[in-house]
């Protein structure tokens, strides 16, 4: 089993373990506040057996039906994470509307409200290893769960010292339990929105981070120069895989060998800087007008985000 997939396994067993505890706080008390809780840990656990899809058809190499790889799985998982939680906190907010009309009392609240802290305890503790497993592996999907249970803790914590309250507080406080659940809805909405919009990129072919291509910039300068002509920079990431092919031009007497040496180089240079990368590189001449295609090509060039840079203007 490799890595990547282990986290995965432990992500839906706290998912499994810190929903048994929810809901007994949730039945002990009668607190929506508290089953709005525990319905985000049932997200949990379903983001958690896609994110184990997502990661065991990840893993899988490339074949010839997919000489990408399967890396996009995992923009299929963070994406579906998203929409359930914004899912979940429409059934938290549905739950709320209905204790606003009808408030009740709460019972047994301090012994639920500390079952509820054991299990964000269990949360964290499960999210600060796949947190450091997400960087180590460059996952998204790993990083997506980590980051959701981190949600899961950090509203736990909130809505348990909101219902804290409710110990000293008199009897017409207990419209503060659906209060509660309402902000916790609303940070719940902006986390799934959040993981839906950075799956649509990663499924959309979105280019690397400005610091990435900075450092691809930097790797192409190091070995051919720092005058450097290229143009059509293209990029993409595919799970923890990146994707990087460029024009490379060079003078139109350069032997084969030469140029196949230098690319080599070039190549060397950026997975050095970004390791897991592949790159494709295209040569050709400077001295052909044709060669300066960048503008029909597209991405990034030597220049500063166009092809301004090139003799001929046109890149």
């Amino acid at each position: 089993m490799s890595s990547p997939v282990r986290y995965a396994y432990y992500s839906i067993a706290a998912s499994v373990l810190t929903l048994g505890l929810k809901f007994g706080a949730w039945s002990l008390t009668g607190s929506v506040g508290l089953l709005s809780d525990a319905t985000e840990s049932l997200v949990n656990l379903a983001a958690g057996m896609l994110a184990l899809w997502a990661l065991l058809v990840a893993v899988q190499p490339a074949d010839d039906a997919h000489a990408y790889g399967h890396g996009k799985a995992e923009y299929f998982s963070s994406g579906a994470e998203g929409v359930l939680i914004i899912v979940a906190a429409g059934g938290i907010v549905w739950a709320a509307v209905g204790r606003f009309l009808d408030p009740q009392p709460l019972d047994r609240l301090g012994l639920g409200l500390v079952m509820a802290l054991v299990a964000s305890a269990v949360n964290w503790v499960t999210a600060q290893g796949m947190l450091r497993a997400a960087q180590r592996y460059d996952s998204i999907t790993l990083e997506a769960d980590a980051r959701h249970l981190m949600t899961d803790v950090w509203t736990s914590v909130g809505l348990v010292a909101g219902l804290a309250v409710l110990l000293v507080a008199p009897p017409s406080w207990a419209v503060l339990d659906p209060i509660v659940a309402v902000v916790m809805a609303a940070n719940i909405v902006c986390t799934g929105v959040g993981l839906v919009r950075r799956s649509m990129g990663g499924l959309m072919d979105k280019a690397l981070p400005e610091a990435e291509m900075r450092a691809i910039h930097e790797a192409i300068r190091a070995v051919a120069g720092q005058d450097a002509l290229y143009h059509g920079l293209r990029t993409r990431k595919s799970g923890p895989r990146r994707f990087v092919d460029f024009h490379l031009l060079l003078p139109g007497s350069t032997s084969v060998a030469r140029s196949h040496a230098l690319c080599d180089a070039v190549e060397l240079s950026i997975v050095s800087r970004l390791p897991g990368t592949q790159v494709t590189i295209h040569v050709e001449p400077v001295e052909d007008p044709a060669s300066f295609d960048g503008h029909a090509v597209g991405g990034a060039c030597a220049g500063s985000g166009n092809c301004g840079s090139c003799p001929s203007g046109k890149g």
